[in-house]
């Protein structure tokens, strides 16, 4: 059994995020010691990395939760569950082709910096190169 410290160390969660998670129904199965304090199991770590997927892409609570009641309920509801994580891949999908192409920007500009720098250039493109410099009013 994990304290929810030593899962949000093991799963890179904050604290805090793992107790909105948990009041918010997300781990249905974790367990409370006599002081109160949540007991995560293997099994618990499962739904917590599943649900830290489905928040990384955006997923809202309401389909996380959705979700993870389907799975409670049983195979009877795996083409509505199979539904929601098709639907979460596209999300990703899209969200990857997004930072594709701004990780071609960014190389670029990597590239344009090197340069710079390697040939003791100054940046033709920062506007702050082709300003005039202001005038002291004495």
């Amino acid at each position: 059994m994990y304290t929810i410290k030593e899962v949000a160390d093991k799963m890179d969660v904050s604290e805090h995020t793992l107790r909105f998670w948990a009041k918010s129904g997300f781990f249905p199965f974790i367990k409370r010691d006599k002081n109160n304090i949540r007991l995560f199991s293997e099994e618990d770590l499962g739904w917590v990395r599943i649900v830290k997927c489905l928040r990384s892409v955006g997923t809202d609570n309401k389909s996380i939760k959705r979700y993870i009641d389907l799975c409670i309920v049983g195979d009877s509801t795996i083409p509505e569950r199979y539904n929601i994580i098709r639907k979460t891949k596209e999300k990703a999908l899209s969200q990857l082709g997004e930072l594709k192409v701004q990780l071609e920007l960014l190389d670029y500009k990597e590239n344009y910096y090197l340069n710079l720098i390697a040939n003791n250039l100054e940046d033709g493109w920062n506007p702050m190169n082709s300003m005039q410099p202001v005038e002291e009013v004495v």
